[in-house]
């Protein structure tokens, strides 16, 4: 069953507004039982179980983001969409910890019954902390 434009716009809407809520569940509740997630980092985590329980994790340590909507992209067609965004939080690198960060990024999302069921994460390596341009170094760099 393939969900028309709209439907996956608001569908979409409602994802991005239960991030910005920190709502586990209600994120969790976009996500087919068989979820294949690449993060920007080269992790993979397959099941929507397995997920849930990365992002649990993720959520408690990582409070008060934001994901800023870019633009968007939906193909209703082939079930796919593609989004940019802006993340907003406290930095997390170690000369920056507690600074307003904003990274870049993409996010490819492939849909089956409704329900996200691949999510590839894409990250910029040029973030940007209390408005200044940092570079993310490989490690041992």
């Amino acid at each position: 069953m393939n969900l028309s434009r709209d439907e996956i716009q608001k569908s979409f809407d409602q994802w991005l507004i239960a991030w910005n809520d920190h709502n586990i569940d209600g994120v969790m509740h976009f996500m087919h039982d068989n979820i294949v997630f690449e993060n920007w980092n080269g992790r993979l985590i397959s099941g929507k179980k397995n997920l849930e329980t990365a992002w649990k994790a993720w959520f408690l340590h990582h409070g008060n983001f934001k994901f800023i909507k870019e633009d968007f992209f939906i193909d209703a067609g082939n079930e796919k969409m593609v989004f940019t965004w802006i993340l907003e939080w406290p930095s997390l690198e170690k000369k920056f910890a507690g600074k307003h960060e904003k990274r870049k990024g993409v996010d490819i999302l492939y849909l089956k019954e409704g329900k996200i069921i691949r999510k590839n994460t894409y990250s910029k390596t040029m973030i940007e902390i209390d408005s200044t341009p940092v570079h993310l170094y490989a490690i041992g760099q």
